[in-house]
C-alpha cells in the first residue's frame, strides 16, 4: 500500500470512529430519527452534484427502485438503530460490536445469496460472538429500558449491513459508484423527510448537538464515502476490508479523549477476540493447517468481504471514482 494509500486508510478509520462520537452526542436531543434526517439530508445535497450529467442521471431513474431499497436497508435502517443504540451506549462499545458486521455479511451471504462459505468462516463467526458475550456479559439486560436492548439495536445494524452489502453485490454491482453513493443517500432522505419532522424534538437543539449533527454528515457520511470509494479504486478491496479493524480501535480512542469513555480490561479482552474471529471469517487472519496447502487450494482461497456503513461500488468505468469496486464493507 502506498503512503498516499495508507494515509488514506487512517483517515477513513478515523473519520467511521468519530461518527460514533458524533452520534453519542447529538442523539439525545434529536433522536434516532431525525438525526439520521440531517445526516442523510444534508449528505445528499453534498452528494447529489455528483450527478449532474445526463448519463448519471438517467441510471438513477432506472434504478430508482433498488436505490430506494437500498437507502432503506444500508442506510435509514443500520443508521437509525445505531443512532438509537448511542443514546444508551458509550461510543466505543457501540463500534466493537457494529465491527461483527463481516460476519453477518457472509452468514447471510451463505443463507441466503449462495455464497460459499469454508470452515474457517464459521469458526471466524462463532469467536466474534464470543467476544461480544465478552464485551456485553454484564450488560445483557432486557428488562424495559435495559441495555440489552440497545445491544440487539447494534446487532440488527449489522444485520441490515449484511443484506445490503449481499445484495449489492448480486444486483447493483454494474453501476458506478457515485450513482450508488448519491443515489441511495437521496433516496433514504426521501424516505426519511416526513418521520424525522413528525419525530423532531419539540426542545430546543444545542448548538453542540447541532455541530456533532453536521459534522456527522458533512464528514464521516459524505467525505468518508468520497474517501472510501478512492481508496478503494487505488489500494484494492483486501486493503482496504482492514479498515474493520481500524475503526473500533479508533472510536475507543476518541471516546477515551472526547468524551471521557473507559478503557476496561475486559473491552480490551472483548475487542481482541472480537476483531480475532473477524480477522479469521475474512481471511485475513490464516489459520496454519497441518499440511500445507496445494497452489490451488491457496489461491481459491479468497479473502471474505463485509460491508461497512457502507454503500457498494462498481461501475462501467470512466473516472477513477467510478471503478468498478468490490462492496464489502461497513459504513457507520
Amino acid at each position: 500500500m502506498s503512503p498516499a494509500d495508507t494515509l488514506r486508510l487512517l483517515l477513513l478509520s478515523s473519520l467511521w470512529g468519530l461518527s460514533f462520537i458524533f452520534m453519542r452526542v447529538a442523539a439525545p436531543e434529536f433522536g434516532a430519527v431525525s438525526l439520521v434526517l440531517v445526516r442523510m439530508g444534508v449528505g445528499a445535497l453534498l452528494l447529489v452534484p455528483l450527478l449532474l450529467s445526463l448519463y448519471y442521471l438517467r441510471l438513477v431513474w432506472q434504478h430508482k427502485g433498488s436505490l430506494l431499497l437500498l437507502g432503506v436497508i444500508n442506510h435509514v435502517r443500520p443508521f437509525s438503530l445505531l443512532a438509537l443504540a448511542t443514546t444508551r451506549l458509550e461510543a466505543g462499545f457501540t463500534s466493537l460490536i457494529n465491527a461483527t458486521t463481516p460476519i453477518f455479511t457472509a452468514l447471510l451471504g451463505a443463507l441466503f445469496f449462495s455464497v460459499p462459505i469454508q470452515r474457517r468462516q464459521y469458526l471466524g463467526l462463532a469467536l466474534a460472538l464470543f467476544g461480544v458475550y465478552v464485551l456485553s456479559a454484564d450488560r445483557l439486560d432486557f428488562a424495559l429500558g435495559g441495555d440489552g436492548w440497545f445491544i440487539l439495536a447494534v446487532l440488527g445494524a449489522t444485520f441490515c449491513y449484511g443484506i445490503a452489502g449481499n445484495y449489492s453485490r448480486n444486483h447493483l454491482s454494474h453501476l458506478p459508484a457515485r450513482v450508488l453513493a448519491a443515489g441511495s443517500s437521496a433516496m433514504s432522505a426521501l424516505v426519511l423527510l416526513v418521520p424525522g419532522l413528525l419525530l423532531w424534538p419539540s426542545e430546543p437543539i444545542s448548538g453542540q448537538a447541532w455541530a456533532n449533527a453536521l459534522a456527522l454528515a458533512a464528514l464521516s457520511t459524505t467525505a468518508a464515502f468520497l474517501i472510501y470509494f478512492a481508496l478503494l479504486a487505488s489500494a484494492g478491496a483486501t486493503a482496504t476490508s482492514t479498515v474493520t479493524f481500524l475503526v473500533p480501535v479508533s472510536a475507543l480512542l476518541w471516546g477515551y479523549l472526547l468524551l471521557g469513555e473507559r478503557l476496561s480490561l475486559q473491552i480490551l479482552a472483548g475487542m481482541a477476540i472480537t476483531l480475532a474471529g473477524t480477522a479469521v471469517a475474512t481471511g485475513l487472519l490464516r489459520l496454519r493447517r497441518h499440511a500445507p496447502p496445494s497452489p490451488s487450494a491457496a489461491t481459491a482461497a479468497q479473502p471474505m468481504a463485509a460491508t461497512l456503513d457502507a454503500t457498494p461500488a462498481a461501475t462501467p468505468g470512466a473516472t477513477p471514482d467510478d471503478t468498478p469496486l468490490d462492496n464489502n464493507h461497513s459504513r457507520h
